[in-house]
């Protein structure tokens, strides 16, 4: 990549403290190494180690800090205080993508289709939530990413061990409608989606879990997707009104299902995708010609944008 020189001094801003460091680590190393193959002067900043007051030291942030702390708002907060340009969706868009509840909340209200839902509480009469939603349903922690506390349940006394497992991660836990049909993902450059890609787990997995996103190898991945070509431009054009709908930018991904009835349903949005040699954003992006250092450099210039 020539005149890398533009991007100044980058901070990559990868580990963190949330449950999903691991995953970061990960992804924020394989940012590092792309971004200095491609002549970048970008340096590791792990804010678990590391003051946020030393990003004063640099020029511009590559975000791959994945869940609380990093895709919520708050480091984007920070980097807007101190008045440095970062990688994907702002303060507000943030904060709202990594809630489940608010992102569906105004979905419904953009009359755009997502799984019908339940916040559990100590109160929530669990019989009316299997009466209204029926069986089997998925009990997720409503502010984690990458499954993290995640459950299916398909019998009513397995409920509340699955709401234990997720309230270990969140003080929130929600109950969403089982979907049963192909799930898909939609990533997003620049704005723009990117060919979607068919998810397949192996039959011993029951959805696309933490295990089969980062430690398997036998998951499938689709490109094409096995969709029409306007059934996968139908689902990228209501990916993108999802996006925009809850204020995300630049790069991103909505995971999205499909039914047995052909109905698309919108899962959830991620605003910091993992960049793992694992990860959905880099296999999207490759299918059209990018190869995992020219989709780094291409993010880094979305925070070139309004600069002179």
């Amino acid at each position: 990549m020539s005149n890398a020189t533009k991007f100044g001094k980058v901070a990559v801003l990868f580990g963190g403290k949330s449950a999903e460091r691991a995953v970061s680590l990960d992804s924020g190393q394989a940012v590092l190494d792309a971004l200095l193959s491609s002549g970048v002067q970008a340096e590791a900043f792990d804010p678990q180690d590391r003051s946020v007051t030393e990003l004063v030291n640099y020029d511009r942030a590559f975000i791959v800090l994945h869940g609380r702390g990093g895709e919520d708002g708050q480091i984007q907060g920070v980097l807007e205080w101190l008045n440095i340009p970062y990688t994907g969706t702002g303060v507000q868009g943030s904060a709202i993508g990594m809630d489940k509840v608010k992102t569906k909340q105004i979905w419904q209200g953009s009359d755009l289709p997502t799984a019908p839902y339940r916040i559990i509480t100590k109160e929530t009469d669990l019989d009316s939530v299997i009466a209204e939603l029926g069986l089997p349903v998925i009990i997720k922690p409503v502010h984690e990413g990458s499954s993290v506390g995640m459950s299916k349940v398909e019998k009513a006394e397995d409920f509340a061990a699955a709401i234990e497992k997720a309230t270990q991660h969140d003080a929130v836990v929600m109950a969403e409608k089982w979907i049963t049909g192909r799930e898909f993902t939609i990533s997003f450059l620049n704005g723009q989606p990117l060919p979607v890609i068919r998810l397949q787990p192996p039959a011993d997995v029951a959805f696309y879990d933490y295990e089969a996103k980062y430690q398997r190898n036998d998951v499938e991945y689709g490109i094409p997707c096995g969709l029409s070509d306007a059934d996968e431009k139908k689902l990228q054009a209501l990916s993108l009104r999802a996006f925009q709908a809850v204020g995300a930018e630049g790069w991103g991904r909505i995971d999205a299902m499909q039914d047995e009835q052909g109905t698309f349903w919108l899962l959830e949005v991620n605003t910091v995708p993992g960049m793992t040699s694992h990860s959905l954003v880099p296999k999207a992006a490759k299918a059209v010609g990018y190869s995992f250092e020219a989709l780094c450099v291409a993010i880094l210039e979305q925070t070139l944008e309004g600069t002179a």
